[in-house]
């Protein structure tokens, strides 16, 4: 049970830096995905291809 909260808090933590991270490198450009808990969860969810699926829904909407 602890070795899976661990586990699950690890992957919250390195998505939650993988966006932060993304959002300075992409600020200049105008590209800035909103760090909540809705973007997070489907993050550690689903991965990296939520990141890119968020990314080209903010492209296309704005």
């Amino acid at each position: 049970m602890l070795k899976n909260f661990f586990g699950l808090f690890k992957k919250v933590i390195f998505y939650v830096l993988l966006l932060y991270s993304f959002n300075l490198v992409a600020a200049p450009m105008g590209i800035i995905v909103p760090i909540n808990l809705v973007t997070v969860i489907s993050l550690v969810l689903l991965g990296v291809p939520a990141l890119f699926s968020f990314i080209l829904i903010i492209v296309l909407m704005f």
